[in-house]
C-alpha cells in the first residue's frame, strides 16, 4: 500500500490475468475496503489472506469480463455489496446499487462522484473521489484512459469516446489515476513514431523505457502529466493533427485518425 498518512485513503494495485490491475481502496479510520473491477477472485483474496483484512465492497467500471469475474466468489466469500453502471444492468449480475453520471455516492467512506464515460462499452462509468487522499484526489477510469492510450472503441461511437475523454480532462491536474490494463509501453511505441512534439514526450517515453526494462508497474499516473503526453487527450491541439495529417481538422476526425491508427498499429 502507498500512503503518507495514516488519516488518508490506501491504494493498492494488484496484477491479474495477463495485464489487468484490480485495485483496493482502504480508509483506514472507518476500516472500509473496496474492490474496484475484480477480473479474478483469487489474486484479491490471497492478498486480503496475506495482509489480514476483509473487504466490505466491490465496485465495477463497465461489464467487461477481465473487469467483473471475480465479482460472485468475491461477493459470495465476503458477503459484500456490488456497485455498477445501471447502463450495464443487463450484463453485470448481482448488483445491489446502480448508479448513473452525476451520482454522489461512497466509495470506502469516501465522497464519489460518477461520471458517464461512454465508448469503450456503451455504460461504462468512471468514479472520482476528490478527497482521499487530501490535496488530491483519484479516478478509477476502468478501460477509458490508460497512461499514454485510451480504451478501443467497441460498442459506442469516436464522438461519445472524445466526449468520455475530454470529461475526464477536466478533472483537477493532481488527480492520480487508476486504468484497468498495463498498456503504457505499447501505447508508447504507437505515440513516439506519429511526430508529434509534444514538449514533455521525449522524457516520459525514457522513463517508461526504463520502468518496463525494469519489470515495473507505469500506473498509476497523475493526469497533468498524461495531458502533456498522451495524444488521446489532445485531439484538439492543432499540432497533433499536423502531426497525423489532419490539419484544420476538428477533435473527433483527429480523434477518429488516432484511434484507427493505433488499432493498426504493430509496433
Amino acid at each position: 500500500m502507498a500512503n503518507a498518512s495514516s488519516s488518508l485513503a490506501q491504494l493498492t494495485r494488484i496484477a491479474a490475468l495477463d495485464d489487468n490491475y484490480i485495485w483496493l481502496l482502504a480508509n483506514p479510520s472507518s476500516h472500509e475496503l473496496a474492490i474496484i473491477d475484480p477480473g479474478e477472485a483469487e489474486p484479491v483474496i490471497a492478498w486480503l489472506d496475506e495482509h489480514g483484512l476483509t473487504p466490505t465492497e466491490i465496485v465495477n467500471t463497465h461489464h467487461h469480463g477481465d473487469h467483473i469475474n471475480g465479482n460472485k466468489t468475491l461477493a459470495e466469500r465476503y458477503g459484500i455489496p456490488l456497485t455498477g453502471p445501471v447502463a450495464e444492468e443487463a450484463r453485470i449480475h448481482g448488483m445491489t446499487r446502480m448508479v448513473a453520471g452525476g451520482d454522489q455516492l461512497a466509495i470506502a467512506g469516501y465522497s464519489a462522484q460518477v461520471i458517464e464515460t461512454p465508448g469503450h462499452t456503451t455504460g461504462h462509468v468512471a468514479f472520482y473521489l476528490p478527497d482521499c487522499f487530501g490535496d488530491h484526489g483519484v479516478a478509477f477510469v476502468g478501460d477509458t484512459l490508460f497512461s499514454m492510450g485510451c480504451g478501443r472503441v467497441f460498442e459506442g461511437s469516436m464522438t461519445e469516446m472524445w466526449t468520455s475523454l475530454a470529461a475526464l480532462r477536466q478533472l483537477p491536474d493532481t488527480t492520480i489515476i487508476c486504468c484497468g490494463h498495463e498498456y503504457t509501453a505499447s501505447n508508447a511505441r504507437y505515440v513516439a513514431q506519429l511526430g508529434w512534439q509534444a514538449p514533455s514526450l521525449d522524457a516520459k517515453l525514457a522513463e517508461i523505457k526504463t520502468l518496463t526494462d525494469q519489470g515495473k508497474a507505469t500506473v498509476p499516473v497523475r493526469l497533468g502529466d498524461e495531458k502533456a503526453v498522451n495524444p488521446f487527450l489532445c485531439a484538439d491541439d492543432p499540432m497533433l493533427a499536423k502531426a497525423l495529417g489532419c490539419d484544420g481538422a476538428d477533435a473527433i476526425e483527429v480523434f477518429t485518425a488516432l484511434r484507427t491508427g493505433k488499432d493498426n498499429f504493430r509496433g
